[in-house]
């Protein structure tokens, strides 16, 4: 291998669409020669790459794929790779929710409809170590309640993480604890961190909180422990 090709970036390039996910990894082999890239279809396909690729330099994440959850996909990645930085590309238009995304530990927000130069730009400040966001959401400042909430929700345990989309999805605990693989006892202790570090009474209120990390519909979408 050159020194070339070591020194390039390693890139996993999550997104359910295939068009978009090929468009976007041709246009990352274009900018930045060399660069190694995985591609990944759920959250789950996301979390595989990366434990193949823990040297990953940037997972580009689609918000609106399978296992996602919103926001709870992104807080879920984060708190299992800590040290690999994640850039949000979603159709999603809202500047809340793009400070939302950062409050929860991404790197930056690239909206689809971004065109690709600028895309590739926004990619090389992030690899820099700069936050980005697109103009429309730089000043834009979350209501105290809506970042505690995201402070909240990325101090889970990727355990705590899939229990909460699980709860959300109406499942009993006896449920959630044949789909994980582990006890009902278990499923009771996570349940009840749960609810401490999210700061709520109930499962119901978990549950609401749960949806509020959820992904809202964009207004429009491009072609693309």
């Amino acid at each position: 291998m050159t020194a070339a090709a070591a020194s390039a970036p390693i890139f996993v390039v999550a997104d359910d669409h295939p068009m978009v996910r090929d468009a976007l990894a041709l246009s990352l082999g274009a900018a930045f020669p060399g660069a190694r890239i995985e591609l990944a279809g759920s959250l789950s396909e996301t979390l595989a790459a990366v434990e193949r690729r823990p040297d990953t330099d940037l997972v580009i994440l689609d918000l609106d794929m399978p296992g996602m959850n919103g926001m709870s996909g992104l807080a879920q990645l984060r708190s299992s790779h800590p040290a690999i930085p994640v850039a949000i590309l979603s159709a999603a238009k809202s500047p809340a929710l793009m400070r939302q995304a950062v409050e929860m530990g991404a790197a930056g927000f690239i909206p689809k409809f971004t065109p690709s130069p600028e895309i590739t730009d926004a990619i090389r400040e992030i690899l820099a170590g700069a936050i980005w966001l697109p103009e429309a959401a730089r000043d834009h400042q979350l209501a105290p309640a809506e970042s505690d909430l995201a402070q909240r929700a990325a101090q889970l345990t990727p355990q705590q993480h899939r229990v909460l989309a699980l709860m959300a999805e109406g499942k009993p605990n006896k449920v959630i604890a044949f789909e994980m693989q582990i006890t009902e006892p278990t499923v009771k202790s996570h349940v009840t961190e749960i609810l401490r570090r999210l700061g709520v009474q109930s499962r119901t209120q978990a549950v609401i909180v749960a949806q509020k990390l959820g992904l809202e519909p964009p207004t429009s979408v491009s072609a693309g422990n």
